[in-house]
């Protein structure tokens, strides 16, 4: 995801640079000449660049402290020349900083004291078209209703990549005619962004409808969703945000993502009412409820009390530093390998680092990077297995299976009765029921064969296996003769 935002960015830019003219902007321009096409003619402010700029022209601004209420009406480009520390747009706690409308962008500047009912900092009016923000800080904006530093009107048309958004706030509260929230963002995209001191009075102090990956929301607040309500997250971290109820996150899904340090008054202090999958929650608190999870799906988790369901964990995820923030895994953590990677659909982790080694993803937003056992360290751990590697294909309990067919199966490596095999195959005129000693929750195939020479036909998948045994009825057997079946497990990335 973060390579398709990349070219999207690259895009834009390509076409601003074939536009039919560069603009510039500077507060000591001497000699403020339309069309502003040279630093001697530069406009003094922001709006008399963009008031005379076509579509597809690049506005270039340099250092200063400019006047918010810049509104762009053409798709062009905003950019200023030396980045946000250098160039400020200012709303004076009156007016919005800026509004970008389809097509628009905006690259380079510290979007500071704007003030409007939507997007304090920045407003899309977009209702098809797509706005890309990059490379910039909003901090101390306000919006009555929704998203203190930025909003849009139409879901995700809005992108912000590489911005830090901290300070800003969402004013509306839970009894206001219209409940919205976010105090950082609300109804944008983000990238790469981090999410800190932002608030809410209702709902997301960070972000709320939003859909983030690779995020650091910290120490935001809200009513309800500390770190995000409403939203989905993709290889964040939330991290002391703190709320009313449900400190780190409500209402959201969540693929790993490490929630740690969360704190509520009630219901949860990490999560609640949330679906979350291959993700940490733990050392959360709440004076009343749960203190990670409250009314949450939770598969692929490392968290505690354990939930039970598929493929949680309740170990201690075993941080680098936890003290000092650093939520990395260390070598012997039981969170390595112990994810599903059918719920990745990014290339990356939170480091940007490959995220998926060693053939199965790790829970929360950091992968691994080192070497060692291909399963599931939590698993090996469990019985006393090394997690170096050199247990991986051994035989342990002379089944005929070694420990990685043990860990895909879901069976026990030191019982040799805890085996994949089948049990009986039992006809009853045309059909055939086929018993095979199974593991409840792990998903099973099923195929069959005239003659062991011939492929295998195949007859069903994903047959939810129980404990003990588990039968599957061939009701297509055919007549009289021999038949032979095979039964297996499907993948991870399958169950």
């Amino acid at each position: 995801m973060k390579t398709a935002c990349r070219l999207i960015l690259i895009t834009l830019l390509a076409v601003s640079s074939l536009s039919a003219a560069t603009l510039y902007v500077s507060l000591e321009s001497t000699n403020p000449t339309p069309p502003y096409t040279n630093w001697a003619t530069a406009a003094t402010s922001i709006q008399q660049a963009v008031d005379v700029a076509a579509a597809g022209d690049v506005v270039v601004v340099t250092n200063g402290i400019y006047p918010g209420g810049v509104n762009v009406t053409n798709p062009l480009a905003l950019l200023s020349v030396n980045g946000p520390q250098f160039t400020v747009i200012n709303g004076g706690g009156a007016v919005r900083c800026v509004s970008l409308t389809d097509g628009a962008s905006l690259s380079g500047f510290t979007l500071t004291g704007g003030y409007a009912d939507e997007g304090g900092g920045v407003w899309c009016p977009s209702t098809n078209g797509f706005v890309v923000v990059t490379n910039c800080t909003l901090t101390g904006n306000s919006a009555v209703l929704g998203g203190g530093a930025a909003s849009v009107q139409f879901q995700y048309a809005l992108c912000l990549y590489n911005c830090t958004l901290t300070g800003n706030s969402a004013l509306a509260g839970l009894g206001a005619a219209n409940q919205w929230g976010g105090g950082g963002a609300y109804f944008c995209k983000l990238y790469n962004c981090t999410l800190t001191g932002n608030s809410a009075n209702d709902y997301g102090g960070g972000a709320e409808w939003c859909w983030l990956c690779g995020c650091t929301l910290s120490r935001n607040s809200a009513t309800w969703g500390g770190g995000a309500d409403s939203s989905t997250l993709y290889n964040c971290t939330l991290t002391r945000n703190v709320a009313g109820g449900s400190g780190g996150a409500s209402w959201s899904s969540l693929v790993n993502c490490t929630l740690t340090g969360n704190s509520a008054l009630q219901y949860s202090g990490g999560a609640a009412a949330c679906s979350l999958y291959n993700c940490i929650v733990y050392f959360n608190t709440a004076s009343s409820g749960t203190n990670n999870y409250n009314d949450c799906e939770l598969q692929y988790c490392c968290t505690t009390p354990d939930p039970g369901g598929v493929g949680n964990i309740s170990q201690y995820p075993l941080f680098v530093d936890y003290t000092n923030g650093n939520l990395r895994l260390q070598s012997n953590s039981p969170c390595i390998n112990a994810g599903n990677n059918a719920y990745v659909t990014t290339a990356t982790d939170l480091d940007g680092n490959p995220r998926i080694v060693g053939g199965t993803v790790d829970l929360g937003a950091y992968e691994y990077q080192g070497t060692g056992s291909v399963i599931s360290y939590a698993w090996l751990q469990q019985y006393g297995l090394p997690t170096d590697g050199s247990a991986d294909f051994i035989d342990s309990d002379g089944d005929g299976m070694n420990n990685w067919q043990e860990w895909i199966c879901g069976t026990c490596p030191t019982n040799a009765q805890s085996v994949l095999r089948l049990v009986s195959a039992t006809p009853a005129g045309t059909n055939i029921t086929v018993t095979w000693q199974s593991v409840a929750g792990v998903n099973y195939f099923l195929e069959r064969s005239t003659n062991l020479a011939s492929p295998f036909t195949h007859l069903a998948s994903f047959i939810m296996g129980q404990a003990g045994t588990t039968s599957y009825a061939d009701t297509n057997a055919g007549g009289a003769g021999q038949v032979f079946y095979r039964a297996g497990v499907l993948p991870s990335g399958a169950n």
